[in-house]
């Protein structure tokens, strides 16, 4: 068996032990049987008569089914924009001097984050009944210049967008914020000893540096935002793709098949959004990779080494001996 290579490899070490590496059989063991395990699985799945696979084939490409495969990446979308935008400025505010914007960002993560979502959607829901009319006019006053009715202003989708994006707004925000905090300081100090401003320093300097740190987790939260649209029934919103795959269940009452077409549709979509979320975290980790320094095994020996020591010591200290004066 071939030795792994290092970079000792080619320079005459005398003496030198050729080790192999250790057999171990714990992996393969392990390995094999978690491959019989999956592979009994998927074998049950496909021999199984209870998954009834000729009705998921025919239900997969159904109209109804598409078209709330469109709404659910429409609600996924807008809500997103949304949440992101608000918690940026629910960031700042958590950073602010003031402490009237730093209590009002604390009450807003607070709340929406100690509260379950499908709750929050229901009142979303039910807005047209505790607010019947949305008007302008002067505060504390009965005087009022227009007004509209609220169930004309905010349908079951706007309000549903809404419902996602205020709840989502709360975790992101957080997430903004400790990548906000992960920039060195110094960064800012140097931004601010060139005359930027705080609101130029906060574009141009940290949000660029911060996004390798928020990137990641928004990426997760925007698949979580996915499936989460699932909920808006609460709402009630009856054009999602979970609602158009019961509502054909509930028809031809064949449940599991079209619980299968769900989750396919969904298992598509979020494996989609799992590539997009790889490159943007490629990009913006471009220069904090480790990369080797200088040119690896073409470097000339440092001070005091001997003839058999690797000319490429780069992860070692370089021997000097320091001479000072002592005042």
């Amino acid at each position: 068996m071939a030795s792994k290579k290092n970079e000792s490899d080619g320079l005459n070490i005398p003496n030198r032990i050729n080790a192999l590496p250790v057999k171990r059989i714990g992996p393969v063991v392990a390995g094999v049987i978690v491959a019989l395990l999956a592979a009994m699985l998927v074998y049950g799945m496909i021999v199984n008569p209870n998954f009834e696979w000729p009705v998921v084939w025919k239900y997969l490409f159904n109209e109804n089914v598409l078209a709330g495969i469109g709404w659910t990446l429409w609600i996924t979308v807008l809500s997103m924009v949304i949440a992101i935008v608000l918690a940026v400025v629910l960031a700042i505010m958590r950073k602010s001097i003031n402490p009237v914007l730093r209590g009002v960002s604390w009450f807003f993560i607070w709340f929406f984050r100690g509260t379950p979502v499908y709750t929050q959607l229901v009142f979303w829901g039910l807005i047209s009944v505790l607010v019947p009319k949305l008007g302008l006019g002067i505060p504390f006053t009965s005087v009022t210049f227009w007004s509209v009715d609220t169930q004309d202003v905010i349908t079951a989708f706007r309000a549903a967008v809404i419902g996602l994006a205020l709840n989502e707004a709360a975790y992101l925000s957080e997430i903004v914020r400790a990548g906000l905090e992960a920039v060195d300081p110094g960064q800012t100090e140097a931004a601010e000893a060139l005359g930027m401003r705080r609101s130029l320093i906060m574009r141009r300097v940290i949000l660029p540096q911060a996004m390798r740190i928020i990137i990641p987790p928004t990426g997760n939260e925007t698949i979580g935002m996915l499936k989460t649209t699932s909920l808006v029934l609460a709402v009630p919103f009856t054009l999602d793709l979970q609602f158009a795959t019961n509502a054909i269940a509930n028809r031809i009452y064949k449940p599991i098949p079209l619980l299968i077409v769900a989750c396919f549709w969904y298992l598509l979509i979020t494996s989609i959004l799992m590539i997009i979320q790889s490159r943007l975290e490629k990009h913006f980790g471009k220069g904090f990779e480790a990369r080797p320094i200088g040119t690896k095994g073409k470097q000339p020996p440092l001070p005091g080494k001997t003839d058999g020591e690797p000319k490429d010591d780069i992860q070692k200290q370089n021997q000097a001996t320091m001479v000072g004066l002592n005042a």
